[in-house]
This record gives structure tokens, sequence and C-alpha cells, in this order.
């Protein structure tokens, strides 16, 4: 990569009480040159990283965000060009997950499963989608380098389901103004608590900055809103739980003789349409009809009948991420249920740690550092918070499914994809599903929503073979998501 002078951002400190906060200048940016091969091609774009301040309702500011935009260079015409903004999701996670792992010109070192490897770096990712859309990865108030300026702001205009869509909505139309791409096409995407953020994200920005976009990602969402209590909340992950008991090889030998596709919808079929009926009896249930159901259950994720009966047919997960393996000694991840670790001891309800995730921490964080470094040429004594302080988060207010609905209702341009992955435990595939279906209950918008699903988990991207695919399918949903020249948006 060839790099051109950067101007370097500002470090000042003041002090919030005893502890003093190191801050970046709020309004600043660091221009680069660079080439990436993707899909075989040559592909140069400049990196910006940069400030960006937050303004309160009076115009003062009380924040900023950091952000890297990378921006393809051979490019005459930006109003045909595609801008992607992406959001990680915590609440309180950085951008950084789906900036070096997913759909940015570099990837960190891991191995083709996703574990870490040494020595840490990173290298060019020729499944970017970067070929077909310019991307800016921000990162929220108090996470990565972003930081809170004035120390006696209202934490609350910022932490919670609906201040931090408002305020964001704003920075997003400062960012397209600024960055002169009004006329671009526009896509969000968003991972994990990321789609609750840009599923009201689109909503907000197309009511209050009457900014419209093309479509919508969801990696891995969380549940939008979308009310799933009682039986439906706990038969619906019976179907995860049989894609991990797949995966360690812990099923009865005809099962994993099949395939995944093979069975997973036989499982989805059981949990519709028997599991879930038989559970709204609760404690009226049949004792023969209780035990039927705990023996198909047993059969399909891997748990003992005793277990299943123990816990009424409704398994926490935390219990099965400890049961599963317990007769191997090990636990199973959260987020990504093919991971293994090994706990303190083995009696108990739930794990020590989630392995998977301590696995990506270990491999993302010293890769994003030196990428900063030597990559962009960008240095500071900041702490970069892979997950910042941002609690408590006010969840009160969510109706995000709604938002998405409303938005994909009013703008006949709008497309929505799903992406999952089938080891996932937390976010799992079938509630993604689920979301899909109850989001439109007219049925009228479904065309314009998809769903599609990856052999890892939370992270689908981590594995070398979904990296491709995952990719491939935003560069498929970008394309289709984009009229011919001169269609109307009307029904």
């Amino acid at each position: 990569m060839k790099r051109s002078v950067l101007i370097m951002l500002v470090g000042l400190c003041f002090s919030f009480g005893a502890a003093a906060q190191q801050l970046l200048n709020s309004d600043s940016s660091a221009v680069s040159s660079h080439q990436v091969t993707i899909k075989g091609k040559k592909v140069p774009y400049t990196a910006t990283v940069g400030t960006q301040p937050v303004w309160d309702n009076e115009g003062e500011e009380v924040a900023y965000l950091f952000y890297t935009y990378y921006e393809r260079s051979d490019v005459d015409d930006l109003a045909k060009r595609p801008l992607v903004v992406s959001f990680n999701g915590g609440p309180g996670s950085a951008s950084i997950w789906m900036h070096i792992a997913y759909t940015g010109p570099v990837l960190l070192n891991i191995d083709e499963e996703g574990n870490p490897i040494q020595p840490y770096g990173y290298q060019e990712n020729p499944h970017s989608i970067l070929d077909v859309a310019d991307i800016v990865y921000v990162d929220p108030v108090n996470t990565g380098y972003s930081r809170i300026t004035d120390k006696e702001a209202d934490r609350k205009q910022f932490f919670g389901v609906n201040a931090d869509v408002n305020y964001l909505a704003e920075w997003v139309r400062t960012f397209v103004n600024r960055q002169n791409r009004w006329a671009s096409p526009k896509f969000l995407i968003g991972e994990s608590y990321g789609t609750t953020r840009v599923s009201g994200l689109v909503n907000r920005l197309q009511n209050s900055q009457w900014m419209y976009f093309n479509g919508v990602v969801l990696v891995s969402p969380t549940d939008l809103g979308i009310n799933r209590e009682g039986p439906v909340a706990a038969a619906n992950y019976l179907p995860y739980y049989t894609a991990t008991a797949w995966y360690h090889g812990v099923l009865e030998p005809d099962l994993l003789n099949k395939d995944l596709d093979e069975i997973l919808p036989e499982v989805e079929a059981f949990t519709i349409n028997e599991l879930i009926p038989a559970m709204v009896k609760g404690g009226f249930i049949e004792k023969s009809k209780k035990k039927e159901l705990a023996s198909k259950m047993s059969r399909y994720a891997g748990l003992s009948e005793k277990v299943i009966l123990e816990h009424n047919l409704a398994v926490p997960t935390s219990f099965f991420w400890k049961e599963l393996l317990r007769d191997q000694g090990m636990t199973v991840g959260r987020l990504d249920s093919r991971y293994r670790g090994v706990d303190r001891q083995d009696a108990g309800s739930r794990y020590d740690y989630d392995p998977a995730l301590s696995s990506w921490n270990h491999a993302f964080a010293p890769a994003f550092n030196h990428y900063m470094i030597n990559g962009l040429d960008f240095e500071t004594d900041m702490n970069y918070f892979l997950f910042g302080p941002v609690h408590p988060w006010d969840r009160s207010g969510d109706r995000t499914g709604e938002n998405l609905r409303s938005a994909l209702a009013q703008n006949p341009y709008l497309h929505v994809m799903i992406q999952s992955g089938y080891f996932d435990g937390g976010t799992d595939y079938f509630n993604a599903k689920y979301s899909m279906w109850q989001m439109d209950p007219s049925g009228k918008l479904k065309d314009r929503l998809s769903w599609k699903g990856y052999r890892s988990g939370h992270m689908m991207y981590l594995r070398s073979e979904d990296l491709e695919k995952a990719n491939d399918d935003i560069r498929e949903f970008i394309k289709k998501a984009i009229p011919e020249e001169g269609t109307p948006a009307k029904y």
C-alpha cells in the first residue's frame, strides 16, 4: 500500500472529576492512498480516519465520533456510487469487528475458522465490498476513540435505544453532506445491537432528515422490539440447539449422517407445529404428551430427556452451553457455539466465560491497533474501546422492528437482508427468521425482505468460507436494491 503524508489528529486532555481523559481533536481528518485486489481486480482507494462533532439541540458540541471512511478513488460519478454506513452493536461495541474482519479492505490475521494466530497483523481482504460501494465505519459515543467532550453533558442523550438513533441520524446527515453523497444510493449495515440501531436509524433519517436509503443489512439481528414472550421465546431456541449439537457430533447417528440443511427444516417444523402449541398449555399439558415432546427434543438438542423434563421443556440457553458437552468436561460458546471452553468445575448451570468472545478479543485488539499505526499512520495514546462505558442503557420504547417496517412501507426503493450464523446463541438464526416473519403482518412487503444463513456464529464472516459467501450476498443485495435509472419510487 502506498500512503500519502497524513494530517495527524491532535490530542488534548481535560478532567472528569478526578480522572483525566485524553481526547482527539473533535473535527479533523487524515487521508491516505491505498490499493487492494478484490475478486482478482485492483481497486484503488483513499482511507480517511477522522472525527466529526456531535451537537446538542442548541448547537453546542457535546461529543465527537471517530470514523474510518474508505472511498474508491477511480470513480468519476459519485451519484451512481453506493455508500454503506456501518455500525456494530453492544450497545457499547466499536465498529472494529466488521471493519477489519468483514466488509473492509483489510482482514486481521486469523485461521480459516476464525481462531487467533500469531504474529498479529492484517492482510488484504480479497472479498471486500469496496469494489461496489464506499464504506464508512462509525464508532458511537464512548466506543472506539469516540468520546464525550462536554463534561456537563447529560449521558441520557446518547445511551438509549431512541437517544442513540436521534443523535446518530444528525451525525450521518452531516457526514453525507460533508462528503457530498446526497445523490448516492445509500445503505445501512448493523451487527447485533447494531441491527436495533440501523432499524431505528433508517426510519429516523427518512422522516427527520429526509434522507432515503436503498437497503438495510441486519447481521445477527436482535429481537428489534418484536414481542416473543412465553412459549415462543422458550421454543424458538430449539433449532439453534440442534445446529450446535450436530456440529459437536452429539446427535443420534441417523441425524449426524444428514446435512444441516436437511435437519433444520425438520426441527423448525416440529418447533412451529408441535412444540409451541403444546407449550401454550403450560402446566396443563398431558403427562404423556410432555414426555413425548421431551423425547423428541432430546433427539434434536443432544440433551437428556431427564434434564429437558426438569426444565419443563423450556431449557435456558445458559444451561445448554454448560450442559451439552458436560460429560466431556467442556462448555460451548454463546456467540459462536463452535468454540469450546474449560470451566473451573464441571458442575453448575452456566459457564465461567464465553470462549467465543474471549477468542475474538484476543484476535482483534492487537490487530486493530497494529493496523491503525502501520496501515493508516494513525497514532494516539488513547485506548480504543472495543467495549465502552455506555451503561445504564435505556431500552424502553424499543419499536425498531416497527420503525423498519414503516420505513419499508414509505419507501418502495428500500430492501432488507438478514444474515445469521447457525451456531450463534446470542442472536440465534431462528429468532431472526421469526422477526422477519412478524415484522410485516400484512405480507405486502415480504418481496423486499430476505434471510441468509451461514455455518458459523454471531460473526459469521470469521469463517473463511462464509466471509466470501456473506460478502457476495451483500454485493448482490446492493446491486438488486438499486433500481434501473429513471424507475419511479411508487407502488
